[in-house]
This record gives structure tokens, C-alpha cells and sequence, in this order.
């Protein structure tokens, strides 16, 4: 069949070698050499040297100390299929009874350059200023999602969108600039979920964890939202947090399941 595929005069080989470079990598072969790119793919050392170092060029490959590794960037490859269809379908019965268990909202969005969009929401039946949907952009630097999706950035690609990011007041509470934020992050990285007081909008406060793809990568951040009035910060780590990493765990599951069919979605990293 590949035989057949490759005397085609509408099939492009070179195309499906670098696709096949690029699914050398997995969660179990995060970083690679050359020799073991070559020998995953089939291709010769020279073919795999050439393929990997316009990858490289391109964006979507790191290297270092001689051995590879993909770049965030490869996310942009799936996302039109993850905000289409797949991992909403996955996740929105998890979401449900998340929401369901702690009787308050939650979503989850990606990182698209310096903002939130929200690809999955499921509200509870609570009044809130802020109309939030599948769609709804907001600023990461003052949102838990978006730290923690700022957080699963590579370092150089870090810094390249922190000295982006126009950092406003929106509310007394608001991280007040570029090394506060950085600060915060930072321990959203050690700790692995951020939590965020009322720096969005005042009287909400939110807790948000990652949603890792196959690769390891963060891909996605999934939230739950309460109001000030109802949780304290300690409450919202101690009794919403954990359920929280029980959906993004039970999410990262069925999201392998599909891989494992060929259909797994990567969101924009960008």
C-alpha cells in the first residue's frame, strides 16, 4: 500500500517522512537522537539529519546537547481538530460531573499568544459580570489558566511572550507587573495547578491544573471558578482543587485512549 502510495504522482514523500519524524516522538521518546530518529523512521542518518534540522529551522524541533526534541509549536499542527470536535467531546462529561461534585463552574482553554480561549465550558446556574463561552478570550497573565499555560511554555518562548504582555490593572487585586508575574509562575511551575484571587474580576476566585497531551506537554488548562463569597483561597485548595485534578487526570486518560486511535488533539501553543 505505501509502495502504491508512493508512485502516485499526488502523493508527496516527503511530506509523510517528516510526519513520520515528527511521531517518532511519544511520551515514552521525549528526547532522541539522531541515530534513534533514523532508526524509528526507517529513513538514513543523512535523510533523518535533514528532515530533523528543518524542523529545527521551522520551529516546531529543539536541539540541544545533540539530542531532539519537539517544540510547543507542533500543537499548531491539531488545532483546528481539538477546537472542532475532539476534546470537548472528551471532556465535557468529566467537566460535568466536576461541576456537578462542586456545584460551581468550570472551563477549559488554551493559550493563543498572550490570551485564554475558552474551547470547553460548563457553568452552574450562578449570576456573573463577566459572560463567559466557548470562544471568550481573556488576558493569561491575570487568569489561573492562563498562568498555568504560560507556565508549560518552553524558557525562550517564555520570555518572548512575558515581553509582550501589556500587564493592566483590571482589579485592586491584579498582579502588579512583569516580576510579580513572573514570581507567580514560577510557582505555578514547582507546585503544578495555580490559583488566582480576584485579579480578573472582583469576588472571583479560581484554581486551574494542566491538561497534558501525549508528548507530555501542557496543551490545555481546565478551571473551576467560585465566588468570594462562597470560598476562601483555602477552601478552594483544600475542598475544589483536588476534583479538579481528578477531571484534568481522568481528561489526559481518555485523551491517550484516542491517541492510541489516531485521534489525538493537540491545542494551539501559541
Amino acid at each position: 500500500m505505501t509502495e502504491e502510495r508512493s508512485r502516485s504522482s499526488d502523493f508527496v514523500q516527503s511530506l509523510e517522512r517528516g510526519l513520520a519524524v515528527i511521531r517518532a516522538f511519544d511520551a515514552e521518546h521525549r528526547e532522541l537522537a539522531l541515530s534513534d530518529v533514523a532508526r524509528s523512521t526507517g529513513l538514513t542518518r543523512a535523510a533523518a539529519r535533514r528532515f530533523l534540522l528543518t524542523l529545527v529551522k521551522l520551529g516546531y524541533v529543539h536541539l540541544a546537547d545533540g539530542r531532539f526534541s519537539l517544540r510547543p509549536r507542533v500543537l499548531d499542527l491539531g488545532y483546528a481538530y481539538l477546537s472542532s470536535l475532539s476534546l470537548p467531546d472528551v471532556a465535557q462529561p468529566h467537566m460535568e460531573a466536576l461541576v456537578a461534585k462542586v456545584n460551581e463552574s468550570s472551563s477549559i482553554s488554551v493559550l493563543d499568544d498572550t490570551e485564554v480561549v475558552y474551547v470547553v465550558r460548563v457553568p452552574t446556574r450562578r449570576i456573573m459580570s463577566i459572560t463567559l463561552a466557548v470562544g471568550t478570550r481573556l488576558p493569561a497573565y491575570a487568569t489561573s489558566m492562563g498562568r498555568v499555560l504560560l507556565g508549560g511554555l518552553e524558557e525562550d518562548e517564555f520570555e518572548e511572550r512575558l515581553s509582550r504582555i501589556d500587564i493592566r490593572p483590571l482589579t485592586p487585586h491584579t498582579v502588579k507587573d512583569e516580576t510579580a508575574l513572573r514570581e507567580s509562575i514560577a510557582a505555578v511551575r514547582r507546585q503544578g495547578y495555580a490559583m488566582v484571587d480576584q485579579e480578573l474580576e472582583e469576588g472571583l476566585r479560581s484554581a486551574a491544573v494542566p491538561i497534558r497531551g501525549a508528548s507530555g506537554n501542557i496543551t490545555a488548562a481546565l478551571n473551576v471558578s467560585v465566588h468570594a463569597s462562597r470560598a476562601s483561597m483555602a477552601v478552594l485548595r483544600r475542598e475544589f482543587l483536588p476534583h479538579a485534578l481528578a477531571a484534568a487526570a481522568a481528561i489526559e486518560d481518555d485523551l491517550r485512549g484516542a491517541s492510541r486511535g489516531n485521534a489525538l488533539p493537540r491545542p494551539n501553543g501559541r
